[in-house]
């Protein structure tokens, strides 16, 4: 399955470069498309694929206004009740035909039945090529479904919302100075038909948040280079106030690393109560107006738990420098 659609300015920076979650928002919706068309594919309830996870998204290259954005989606591996799609993004220049990957991604949906959305349906099984296809989408399923516990363990922090005049008695490169927030109401426009948030709005909201994170620290033109799992904890309502917090976590010579939260109030109801919904980490590199990677002003830390995330960011940035060496390294060998 294939979507496609040209870009337009309004999707862009100033610079003229895609924003990061615009192309999250699109990989989102071809996922979407193609999860809910096989868990409909047999006789038995109706229901509608809500995503769950995203893994590590790699921005390999910026999209630009005028190009066109060809999404591809395949699934390869289902369990009882989840849904793992591949999605592959391209860009092309309609002027010269030339195109070239910007993103892969892998997302995990669940099927929700629509007659009752706290119901997960079941999933039809897919045929495998390969035994080892499935045995390989199998560990991946329960790497992720770890992954995804850990995750929601650590995520009982809220962070307070962050406003100008507390930010002018900041100091410059500290996480309180840069860190940012902003708040939205969820309405129909950015719902499913159960009346909950899209995961591409969701993701969309967050790019933007971790972006003026980004640009407030470094003051130059900023594009995410990529982003960590995105774990969607809970389903969020029609008619909740949703805040997107982020901060700065930990900076290296080229890259910074952003912390987002997503936590939703629902106001409109029996119960009121606010709660953790989507965490995630994001990664920015800062260019200059050639397009050219510049150093990144180092984080200052003032606090213990400042100091521990930093560390803990330090740790995620060595472990995906080495993957990337080891791929790359097995590249030449091969």
């Amino acid at each position: 399955m294939v979507l496609r659609r040209i870009m337009r300015p309004d999707d862009a920076n100033i610079a003229g470069n895609v924003h990061g979650g615009t192309i999250l928002k699109m990989i989102e919706e071809a996922g979407a498309i193609i999860s809910t068309r096989h868990c409909n594919s047999q006789d038995g309830e109706r229901c509608v694929a809500a995503l769950a996870r995203v893994e590590r998204t790699d921005f390999l290259s910026p999209m630009c206004i005028g190009e066109v954005g060809h999404v591809s989606a395949e699934i390869t591996y289902t369990s009882k009740h989840s849904v793992e799609v591949q999605v592959n993004v391209m860009a092309e220049n309609i002027l010269t035909g030339s195109k070239r990957v910007t993103n892969r991604a892998t997302l995990w949906y669940v099927p929700l039945s629509l007659t009752n959305v706290d119901k997960v349906t079941e999933v039809p099984p897919i045929q495998y090529e390969k035994k080892e296809l499935e045995e390989e989408g199998k560990k991946r399923y329960e790497d992720q479904k770890l992954e995804r516990m850990e995750t929601k363990q650590r995520n009982g922090e809220f962070i307070v919302p962050s406003v100008n005049q507390d930010r002018q008695n900041k100091e410059e490169y500290t996480v309180g100075y840069s860190q940012s927030s902003l708040i939205h109401l969820v309405g129909p426009s950015d719902c499913t038909l159960h009346g909950f948030v899209h995961g591409g709005v969701t993701m969309k909201l967050m790019d933007e948040v971790a972006g003026i994170v980004a640009a407030r620290h470094c003051k130059t033109n900023i594009v995410t280079a990529s982003v960590d799992a995105i774990d969607f904890h809970r389903k969020i309502k029609k008619g909740c106030i949703i805040t997107i917090s982020g901060r700065m976590t930990f900076t290296s010579n080229k890259s910074m690393e952003i912390e987002v939260f997503v936590d939703a109030d629902t106001l409109v109801g029996d119960t009121q109560e606010r709660y953790r919904a989507v965490s995630a980490y994001f990664t920015y590199v800062s260019l200059s107006k050639e397009g050219k990677p510049l150093p990144v002003p180092q984080l200052v830390i003032e606090s213990e738990e400042e100091k521990k995330r930093f560390e803990e960011g330090k740790g995620r940035y060595l472990q995906t420098k080495a993957k990337r060496q080891a791929h790359m390294q097995s590249l030449t060998q091969q």
